[in-house]
């Protein structure tokens, strides 16, 4: 039985997917970080997707899932400042790195977002409970391990999806430990982590854009 994969035009279709959700809640995002962070973090991830889909129109519609990640990877990595632009560039290098061929399966998706946590807890120093992305990428690499051989990407990254949604909920009542956020202590209380947010953007775009944030949060509906 062949192992179901996502090809180089599911792969793309999934970036740009991810693009129209952070066009869609940038400024949603940019309010969420105006509260706990530099409040530049919607405009970041948005200049990330912009460079990366220049670098995909660039590229060409015949890319594999690899080059296709490569091109969010070098976006992310070279052309975005703050501090989650790259760290979201070390998880694209780590996915670019695991697809294998052609095509991208349930298990390179495991073994890439794996390496990408591993990658960004060693450059940023964060661990789980400090209200970081780490808080949703560690649960999602977890469902990503946890599916079973066999199981479609598409269906993978939507238990992935569900996981890191289940992390940004859980950031909301930590008392953050990194960044600017560190300074507000107990204001910082109630307020979901954007960098976690922006993970689980990610996973939810394999099924679709995200068109607001409010009904993902805390309180939202």
């Amino acid at each position: 039985m062949t192992t179901p994969a996502f090809d180089g035009t599911l792969t793309r279709d999934w970036m740009r997917r991810f693009a129209d959700s952070v066009y869609a809640t940038e400024a949603e995002l940019t309010a969420l970080d105006q509260r706990v962070g530099d409040g530049d973090f919607g405009t970041n991830l948005s200049a990330g997707v912009t460079a990366a889909g220049r670098l995909l129109d660039a590229a060409g519609d015949g890319t594999g899932p690899s080059e296709t990640l490569g091109c969010m990877a070098t976006a992310f990595l070279d052309e975005i400042g703050g501090t989650s632009g790259p760290l979201f560039g070390l998880l694209f290098q780590a996915l670019s790195r695991a697809a294998q061929g052609n095509g991208l399966t349930t298990d390179g998706l495991a073994e890439g977002v794996d390496q990408g946590l591993a990658a960004i807890r060693r450059v940023g120093d964060a661990s789980p409970g400090d209200k970081t992305l780490v808080d949703a990428l560690t649960p999602a690499a977890a469902a990503l391990r946890g599916a079973s051989r066999g199981t479609p990407p598409d269906r993978a990254l939507g238990l992935a999806a569900d996981a890191a949604w289940q992390g940004v909920h859980d950031t909301a009542g930590l008392s953050a430990r990194m960044g600017r956020a560190s300074y507000l202590g107990e204001r910082v209380t109630g307020i979901p982590d954007p960098g976690a947010v922006g993970v689980a953007l990610l996973f939810a775009s394999a099924a679709g854009p995200v068109r607001a944030l409010a009904p993902h949060l805390p309180g939202g509906g």
